[in-house]
């Protein structure tokens, strides 16, 4: 008999023992688990700006956490090692007691508190959730960096323990959102809602022949702009990486001039990588 994971629209199905398609959760004993609970494969203290941030606590250091697991399978990931890693990741063990007792000992060095990314966080959907409980009862600060591929009641369950967001805009076309294994709806529903509970930053990958067109820049900016236009947004430079090596960098000209189109749609536009 199988069971369903109800965390993301993929609704994986999973029988006994089976693993889902972000190979951090699976079906044991009849019940939908988090395989990298505590487990965390990166872990270090960064600048705010390197989430990206740039209008959240500026100045200010984080200290950022990974897993493994990603319920996307975007052919340019930069972080494939642990992106697309189950559970023969090497891992070092960390409780939420534990990783938030690093945070505070880090206030010193500028710490505001903890960043879940590197991997897709989301698919550690309940160490982010009882990490983030105990990170407000410190007095400290939750940074989510995800995809936001995710489904509507546990988005709006986490939301209030989260202070900040940066969420992967893809592009601005379905059938690009259908080959990176994902769903431009429900990633724009995403925004949409955390908009509403905190503060939002969008990053969008600018890939050559794939997302680069004027058009697509306008429509996706335009939509931004109509959640809000105060929502900075990050155009970023694509470079060669995983499943994509024989691809050429984004031409830098590319990036500036898709980062003007937005601009005529969004107070605070960025470019990145360049």
């Amino acid at each position: 008999m199988s069971i369903r994971c109800d965390l993301c629209f993929h609704h994986c199905k999973l029988h006994e023992g089976q693993t889902g398609l972000c190979r951090a959760r699976a079906n044991r004993h009849g019940q939908i688990v988090s395989l990298n609970y505590g487990k965390l494969t990166a872990l270090a203290l960064d600048p705010i700006e390197k989430k990206p941030l740039r209008q959240f606590h500026p100045g200010s250091m984080i200290l950022s956490v990974g897993s493994f697991g990603c319920n996307l399978h975007c052919p340019f990931c930069q972080n494939a090692a642990i992106a697309t890693a189950g559970p023969e990741s090497r891992t070092q063990d960390c409780s939420p007691e534990a990783l938030v007792r690093e945070a505070v000992r880090l206030q010193d060095r500028g710490n505001i508190g903890i960043a879940y990314t590197y991997n897709e966080p989301l698919v550690g959907y309940e160490y982010v959730r009882d990490c983030a409980a105990l990170v407000h009862e410190a007095g400290m600060l939750n940074v989510l960096v995800t995809n936001g591929t995710i489904e509507d009641a546990p988005w709006r369950a986490l939301l209030p323990q989260i202070d900040a967001v940066n969420i992967d805009l893809k592009g601005f076309q379905e059938s690009w959102y259908h080959t990176l294994g994902g769903d431009l709806e429900t990633v724009k529903r995403s925004i949409r809602l955390a908009a509403q509970s905190c503060h939002v930053e969008v990053t969008t990958l600018i890939v050559p022949d794939e997302n680069d067109s004027e058009d697509e820049m306008r429509a996706l900016s335009s939509w931004l702009a109509s959640v809000s236009p105060d929502i900075p947004l990050h155009v970023s430079r694509f470079f060669p990486r995983h499943c994509m090596t024989d691809r050429l960098p984004t031409p830098v000209e590319t990036v500036y001039r898709l980062a003007d189109v937005a601009r005529e749609k969004l107070h605070t536009v960025y470019t990145g990588n360049c």
